[in-house]
C-alpha cells in the first residue's frame, strides 16, 4: 500500500521549536558591580548639582553683601565689561565704557552701582538698567533700550538737528541707529515741544501715534513708506491723526477707532481714486463706511484744510529758556 509523502509546504524548521529556556540569570557579582555604577553615577550629578548651587549662592551673597568678599579679592581691578540689551538694542561696549567713564584700575567694591545706573538712565534712550557684580573682575549690565517710531527736527542757533521718538513719546538723540532705518522714519509735528533741562517732555498722545505706526507697518507696509510726515494738532481735541503720503495726499485717521479697518479702507480707495499729476487729495477715515475723497486739481483753487505740514517740522530752541 503506497503512502503519502509528507507536504514539503508543511516542513517544520529548527525556528518552529518551542524554546522554553530562560534568559539567564544575573549572578549575584553583576547585580552588585551594575548597583555601584548606579550609585557613582548618582553620586556625581549630586556633587556637581551642589557645587553650581554654592557657586550660585555664593555669587549671589557676594552681590548682595560685598562686605563677605576675602581681602585678596578686594584688590583685584576690574577687567571685563558685560552688555546685554534688548532684541533689537543698539548700543554697544564702546558707549557703555564712555557712559561709565569708570577709572582704569577701579575694583568692583570701589563702584558705586546706583551712581553708574543713574549714569546709563541719563541717556533717554536706555529706559531701565541692571548692574550685578561678578566677582573676582566682571561687571555685567543689562538694558532695556526705547526703539525709536519717528522723528522731529529741531534747530538752535540756525542749525538744524534730527531728534527721535520712541513710542512713549520720550525724545532721544539716538545712538549707533541704522541711517537707512532714521531716513524711513515719518516726521512729527503740530505739538508743542517744551524742554527739560538738557532734553525735552514726552510728546503726549504718542501712545496712539505709535499703535497706528506699528498696524501700518504690519498690514500695509506698502502704504506706510509712502508716508512722510503725521500731524498731532487735531489729536488732543478730536482724536485725529493726520498723515501727508509723497504724493502730498493728506489721510485723516480716528483714534477711537480700529487702525486696521481704517488702513483696510485706505487701501481699498487708493488703488481706485485716479488724480491727475500734480492733484492733492484727502481722504477723511474717520466717519466709519462714509469716507469723504476731496481731489483738488492743479491750480484748482484752495487746497484741503489741513493741519500744517510737518516735512519735517521744525521747532527753534533760541526761545526756549536756557538753564
Amino acid at each position: 500500500m503506497a503512502r503519502a509523502l509528507p507536504d514539503p509546504g508543511g516542513i517544520r524548521s529548527w525556528r518552529d521549536i518551542p524554546q522554553p529556556a530562560s534568559p539567564r540569570v544575573m549572578s549575584r557579582g553583576g547585580r552588585w558591580r551594575r548597583l555601584l555604577q548606579t550609585l557613582r553615577v548618582l553620586l556625581l550629578a549630586a556633587a556637581v548639582a551642589g557645587l553650581g548651587g554654592l557657586a550660585w549662592f555664593t555669587a549671589g551673597a557676594l552681590s548682595r553683601d560685598p562686605g563677605r568678599v576675602p581681602d585678596v579679592a578686594r584688590s583685584v581691578p576690574l577687567r571685563r565689561l558685560e552688555l546685554a540689551t534688548t532684541a533689537g538694542g543698539v548700543l554697544d561696549l564702546a558707549w557703555l565704557r564712555r557712559t561709565l567713564a569708570l577709572p582704569p584700575t577701579a575694583t568692583l567694591l570701589e563702584l558705586d552701582l546706583d551712581a553708574l545706573r543713574g549714569r546709563l538712565l541719563a541717556d533717554p534712550q536706555v529706559v531701565s538698567a541692571t548692574l550685578t557684580r561678578q566677582f573676582p573682575d566682571v561687571l555685567a549690565v543689562r538694558l532695556a533700550e526705547r526703539t525709536p517710531v519717528a522723528r522731529i527736527r529741531v534747530e538752535r542757533n540756525g542749525e538744524a538737528r534730527d531728534l527721535l521718538v520712541a513710542s512713549d513719546g520720550v525724545v532721544f538723540p539716538g545712538v549707533n541707529q541704522d541711517p537707512a532705518a532714521l531716513a524711513a522714519l515719518p516726521w512729527l509735528a503740530g505739538f508743542a515741544l517744551h524742554p527739560a533741562g538738557d532734553t525735552f517732555r514726552p510728546i503726549p498722545g504718542m501712545a496712539a501715534v505709535a499703535q497706528l505706526l506699528a498696524d501700518a507697518q504690519y498690514a500695509a507696509m506698502p502704504l506706510y513708506r509712502t508716508w512722510t510726515s503725521l500731524s498731532l494738532a487735531r489729536l488732543a481735541a478730536d482724536r485725529e491723526i493726520e498723515v501727508l503720503t509723497r504724493d502730498d495726499t493728506t489721510v485723516v485717521f480716528s483714534a477711537a477707532r480700529d487702525f486696521f479697518v481704517q488702513l483696510a479702507t485706505l487701501d481699498y480707495l487708493a488703488t481706485r481714486v485716479r488724480r491727475e499729476p500734480g492733484s492733492r487729495a484727502r481722504i477723511d477715515l474717520t466717519l466709519g463706511r462714509n469716507v469723504p475723497v476731496m481731489v483738488t486739481p492743479p491750480g484748482g483753487g484752495a487746497a484741503p484744510a489741513r493741519a500744517p505740514s510737518p516735512a519735517p517740522g521744525r521747532f527753534s530752541l533760541d526761545s526756549f529758556p536756557q538753564r
